[in-house]
């Protein structure tokens, strides 16, 4: 018997509730805890309209995830969804990107949580930052439900910090200009180019596929649920974040929440970092889960090694994908600071997002007849144009970064594309 035959299956555990809070969980985090201070150093007082226009790239791509989710619910993800329009190079390419964005944002993140732990204890910033990771893949190996009830507890912590800043700004609504922007507009584009960090993680919930019940109805439902609560909790946030002391008072601050909580109240800044602390390392968590994930899927569709697909028997959990994922999220804690690797992992999200979109409308005229249990809709002569939006608005943020962030992105995609050809040649040789 063929080997991927008796392979063992993930463990099918996840409904809607526990799919809807784990992508919750994702999204929110390190982005929003740690980026909005320099998002706000550039957009001024308009930062909200930074967030909406990320928004809208989270929007039309999510409604295209939801859709292809639908029609593939397999844990590979963007590989599987690339490969069936555009072929297995391009897919390759994509899933590489993923499971970097998913490495190196964990490894950011997991710093940002030694920052704060530092803090309170002067402990190593790297030491605990290992600690952290190698603590999250113990919990990822032990199951998908202990990870997922985990995410759920670290979620409402961070969403009641978020509540909190609302509560704490109610009575300085209105007390400043919205629409004030100290770089002019091109300032609330950047800062819209940056914060986009923050939405990250909606995508990763396509990934539970295999690990949910009912996955082409439950996906697509919870994407859905987690984007619309999350867009709309980061608006009224930078509303209120802004209305305390105006944009000047959060400008590139590290810990910007706990920074405008302490000048309310004297226990502000110590709740706050303590919240932070869990948002930041649910997000690792969650990340490191995604990457794993897509890593195993690809190499059960044979394009990573087969040995990456190994699941545990006790367990179900995807071992050698986690191990490798834990390894090198620690080989890349020293990658940068959290602005500009967020910078780095938004270009491969941009660039990935276009792919996935196009993907929407190759596979509606090379699949017409496919079961869709959900489908993008509006369309104008077969064309579905929400697909479309969501390429324009991928491409105009990717060019709002710097060119050394591009170059960088680039790199990757031909270190991605040589990896590809490499790999794929030893295979022909050995067959």
């Amino acid at each position: 018997m063929d080997k991927r035959e008796e392979q063992v299956p993930l463990m099918r555990v996840l409904g809607l509730p526990e799919v809807v809070i784990s992508g919750v969980g994702v999204i929110l985090g390190a982005g929003i805890y740690a980026l909005i201070g320099e998002a706000a150093a550039t957009s001024g007082n308009a930062l909200w309209l930074s967030f909406l226009l990320s928004a809208s790239i989270a929007a039309f791509t999510g409604l295209s995830y939801m859709e292809l989710s639908s029609m593939f619910p397999e844990a590979s993800a963007e590989y599987e969804y690339t490969r069936q329009s555009f072929g297995c190079t391009l897919a390759f390419i994509t899933g590489t990107l993923v499971i970097l964005s998913g490495i190196i944002g964990a490894s950011t993140v997991a710093l940002g949580f030694a920052g704060y732990f530092n803090g309170f204890t002067g402990a190593d910033l790297y030491t605990v930052a290992i600690f952290l990771i190698i603590s999250l893949a113990a919990v990822l190996f032990i199951g998908i439900k202990q990870s997922a009830y985990i995410a759920i507890i670290f979620t409402f912590i961070e969403s009641a910090g978020l509540v909190g800043i609302i509560a704490i700004a109610l009575p300085h609504i209105g007390s400043v200009n919205y629409l004030e922007m100290p770089q002019g507009i091109s300032g609330v584009f950047i800062a819209a180019s940056l914060i986009f960090f923050a939405y990250q993680g909606f995508e990763e919930i396509v990934k539970l596929s295999e690990e949910t019940v009912s996955p082409e109805k439950n996906i697509p439902k919870g994407l859905l649920l987690a984007l619309i609560f999350t867009i709309i909790l980061y608006i009224l946030v930078s509303i209120s974040i802004v209305s305390i002391g105006g944009w000047e008072a959060v400008a590139g601050s590290p810990n910007p929440f706990a920074k405008i909580a302490g000048s309310v109240f004297p226990e502000g800044y110590l709740i706050f970092t303590f919240i932070a602390l869990f948002a930041t390392a649910n997000t690792v968590l969650l990340m490191m889960l995604s990457a794993s994930r897509i890593m195993y899927g690809m190499a059960k569709k044979g394009r990573l090694p087969q040995a990456v697909s190994y699941v545990s028997k006790s367990r179900r959990t995807p071992v050698v994908a986690i191990v490798i994922v834990t390894v090198l999220s620690i080989l890349f804690l020293s990658a940068g600071g959290i602005k500009d690797v967020a910078f780095i992992t938004n270009f491969t999200l941009f660039a990935t997002f276009a792919i996935i979109n196009a993907s929407v409308i190759v596979l509606r005229i090379i699949m017409p007849d496919s079961k869709r249990p959900f489908k993008v809709p509006f369309s104008i002569l077969k064309v579905p144009v929400i697909p479309l939006l969501g390429i324009m608005t991928c491409l105009f943020f990717l060019f709002q970064m710097d060119m050394s962030i591009i170059l960088i992105g680039v790199g990757i995609i031909i270190i991605s594309a040589t990896i590809n050809v490499l790999y794929q040649t030893s295979l022909k040789r050995k067959g």
